[in-house]
Formats: structure tokens, sequence, C-alpha cells
């Protein structure tokens, strides 16, 4: 019996820019009638690999094979004719065109130049009803259907153009679960057709569920190719995370968790909040410094409980109380005024401005609780720059140095300055030592532990579980969008998370 080849096939794939490798020797294998989930954690060089082979980007290093042929794509455009047609999170199509407009967009069927459209709308619907079971008015707007229609129809134009191979990047992540259901009926129906589909989405049980093969990144590197069949969730979520043992060992361990003041007034109590298509409802208690950790994948829901906790993003179920007070943190405003901080994960989009100096980025939080009618003096913002410069190693330590010119942990030590400027009670970090060197994830570990000691509460988000392990009092542990367990003292392991992590 003969082998079954793939039908696309991506060898040594290098990529790099400015200071990034962004992937460095990564295999990648489709199989034709097989949905192929690519797996890894925010940075493992995902988004990269599809951006490489749909032509986003050029290749640097190695060789992309379809259908036994080696190909090269300069356009999404010249990927889309050579047969691979990619379906997005934000259905890039046009909402105000009908259905079947969509569909057949630039490849209208005409006649002396003008567009039959009887024709069009007959076989927008044929393909609908026949390759996807879906029955719609096809002379309908785009925008007058749900986000999973439009995903629907999204596919449908891939199919119309004669997809090989069909790339879903979390198609899932804006869909109910009944919606899902339906797009994994419609993947198994085109997988049986001979499709090949690679499947993008950080939703273990939905990998577990739909998937036949998975590829693992981490890093930016290849860490294997599996049949989802053989791979338990436990290794699965152990080869993403991975472990930099020589790293830790170097890291100083700063204050041990026990001797940190846990236990003192309950600062934050959340009961049942949630957010629909965000979060699912939970309970969470912090207390007078305490640090709290919130561990999971990409996508568990760390971020969107802490932007509710925050205010960032209004809860629509459950109650949250600050001090023992309901209801005075629905707005970010709000938050701050009542000692809430949040040093989101996003530094350059959501903190840092660029064209400010380090003196100003400092003082941006503390000016809006004045008002920005109390300016505060030119002397002072000196004192103040100097006084956090100093105690958090800011370097270089010259206030008037661009922020945009300093490192990543520089940039990071800046940041938090701004936010314990404002002397809260509660300080959330999200992703608080992300892409910054070991000396200065140490640094902020640290400083952490400190404020901790001092009686501030801490929310701390990282995708390194052993940095969770390190700092927290406690961990809840997230999956799916759900907080699935809260662990504490002997029970926190980096075994017991991670299996809490995997679930099944």
């Amino acid at each position: 019996m003969r082998e079954k080849q793939p039908i696309l096939q991506m060898s040594g794939i290098y990529k790099e820019f400015p200071g990034v490798k962004a992937l460095s020797g990564v295999n990648f294998r489709l199989f034709p009638g097989e949905v192929h989930a690519l797996m890894g954690e925010n940075g493992a060089g995902k988004s990269t690999l599809i951006k490489v082979l749909t032509g986003v980007y050029s290749i640097d290093q190695g060789t992309v094979e379809l259908d036994q042929r080696k190909i090269t794509v300069h356009s999404p455009l010249e990927a889309q004719q050579a047969g691979i047609s990619t379906v997005y999170q934000e259905v890039n199509l046009c909402p105000n065109l009908t259905v079947a407009e969509n569909i057949y967009i630039g490849r209208e069927p005409r006649r002396f130049g003008r567009i039959l459209w009887k024709e069009m709308n007959r076989g927008a619907e044929h393909l609908l009803r026949e390759r996807l079971n879906l029955d719609i008015d096809v002379t309908q707007p785009l925008q007058y259907y749900s986000v999973a229609v439009q995903q629907l129809i999204a596919i449908a134009r891939a199919l119309n153009i004669s997809a090989k191979v069909l790339i879903l990047d979390e198609p899932t992540s804006s869909l109910d679960q009944g919606e899902v259901r339906q797009l994994f009926t419609i993947m198994n129906k085109l997988k049986n057709e001979g499709l090949a589909i690679l499947f993008v989405t950080h939703f273990l049980d939905q990998v577990y569920e739909i998937s036949d093969r998975i590829t693992i990144l981490r890093s930016g590197e290849f860490v294997g190719e599996y049949l989802a069949s053989e791979l338990s969730r436990i290794d699965l979520v152990s080869k993403m995370i991975g472990k930099e043992l020589h790293l830790l060992e170097e890291m100083p361990k700063g204050t041990d968790a026990d001797a940190l003041k846990a236990g003192g007034e309950k600062v934050l109590n959340a009961a049942g909040l949630g957010r629909r298509g965000a979060i699912e409802p939970f309970d969470l208690d912090i207390r007078e410094g305490e640090i709290v950790g919130l561990a999971g994948l990409l996508g568990s829901g760390r971020t969107e409980m802490a932007r509710l906790v925050f205010g960032a993003d209004r809860a629509d179920q459950g109650k949250l109380s600050f001090a023992g007070i309901n209801g005075v943190v629905q707005s970010p405003r709000q938050a701050i005024d009542n000692g809430i901080a949040f040093c989101s994960e996003n530094r350059k989009t959501e903190g840092i401005i660029d064209d400010l100096s380090i003196r100003e980025n400092m003082i941006l939080a503390l000016q809006a609780t004045q008002g920005w009618f109390k300016t505060i003096s030119r002397k002072r913002q000196d004192e103040i720059a100097e006084e956090y410069i100093k105690a958090l190693n800011i370097n270089p330590p010259n206030p008037d140095q661009l922020i945009r010119n300093l490192s990543g942990g520089n940039q990071q030590k800046v940041l938090l300055a701004r936010w314990l400027l404002t002397e809260p009670r509660l300080l959330i970090l999200d992703e608080p030592t992300r892409g910054i060197d070991i000396g200065a994830k140490a640094e902020i570990q640290k400083l952490v532990l400190t404020l901790a000691q001092k009686g501030m509460s801490v929310l701390f988000i990282s995708s390194e579980l052993e940095e969770v392990l390190r700092v927290s009092n406690r961990i809840a542990v997230l999956r799916d969008r759900h907080k699935v367990k809260e662990m504490s003292g002997e029970e926190m392991s980096q075994q017991n998370v991670m299996q809490a992590i995997a679930g099944g």
C-alpha cells in the first residue's frame, strides 16, 4: 500500500526580523483529508508561519512544496491562486456586499462585461447548501448574519476558488458552543471530501475533538509533529510551555512566598463575575499583601478576567466588590480612583507613549488622578523620576530619554513606576516580564514580592508557569475561558497546575 503523501510540506523554514528570530528551522506537513492543529504559546511562531505560507512574509531560508511541487508565493493573492486559502478570526469580507457578492468577489460571472446576477446568486445558494449545509438568502448583505455564518461564507469563498489547503486561524474564538458544533460538522464534512485543513486555536478541548494531527512550535522552533490520538493533554501542555531550568537556577530566589503576608483583610471579591463571549462566571478573592497568580495557556481567559476586575470590560454577570464596597469598579477611572492599577501585557500599544520621555511616561497616571488642571510641577516630576529610576534601577538613568529608546525590561520598569506612583491597594500585572532578559525578569519578580510584603495585593499573570509558582500565594487555573481550579500551599506544584490546565 502506497504511503499517504502530504499535500503541503514546509521544510527548514527560517524567518528573521531585526533582532528577532521568528522562525528557526521549522518543519510542517499537511495531509489531505486531515485537520492539523498548529499549537504554541504567544510568540511561538504560529502567525509568522502562516504569513510565510500565504505570502505576507518572504522566507529567508527553506522550501515550501504543494502537491510535491516547490512553490514560492509573494502575496496572499498568489497563495490563493495556488490553492491556499485563509479564514481569519476577524472575517475579512465586505459587510456591505451581499453574501453572493462576497463569495464571488473578483470572479463574478459576466457576459459582455455585465455581471450575471441570477447565475451568481444560484451558484452561491448551491455552494452553501451542498457543501456547507447552509440555507440562507444570499441576496442579503453579509452584515445581517452572525459571525459564525460569516465564517462559513468565508469558507465557501475558499471552496469556490478550489482551495487545496484551508487555513482556519482562531475561527472559534468569537463563537458560542452551538456555533462551534456547526463549524466542526462542516470541517468534518470537508475533511471527508479530502480537503487539508490547518486549524489554529488555543482551546485544548477543541483540539482533541476535531484534530487528527498536531504540530507544536515553541519560541520560533519546531518541537514536533504528533498524531492527536498518541499525544496526551499533559504532554501537549508540557511541550508547549517548555522548561528553561538552567535560567531558573540562575535567578535569585527573592523572598520565599510562604513568608508573604497573606490572610489579611479581603481587598477584592468577585462572585459569579463574567462576560458573555469573553469569560465564564468565576469567583475570586484577593487579600491584603497576597499575590494571586493566574495560570493558563494563551486564550484561557486570564487577561479577560483581569480586564473585568479593572473595569476595562463591563461584566454582564455577577458582582464585584472592592474594599467591601459593591459597584465601585465599573470603569478604569473608577478602578484607579479606588486604588486599582493595571499594567497591561501590551506595553507597546496600551502602555508606553513612544514620543514621551521616561519622566513624562512615569507621571501620566498620577497626573490623571489629580486632574489635568492640577499640573504636577516640573520640579516634582524630576524628583519622582529620580526616585523611581534609582529604586527600580532603570537604565539609562536619564529622565529625559525617550522611552522608545529603552530596552523592553526598562520600559516595563517605567510602566511599573507609573502605577506605583498612584499607591494602589491592588496591582494587576499582566505578563510583566514578557520579552525581557533574565536579569530584568528577576528584578521585577523581586519587586513584586517586596510590594506584597509591604501590604500591596497583586494579581499576577504570566505564561511562564515557573514564574507564577515562584511568586504566588495562591494560583487560579484557567482553561478555555473557565476558572477550573484554585490551589495553594503544597498543592501548588508544576505537575498539578499543568494537569489542571490540560484537563480531560
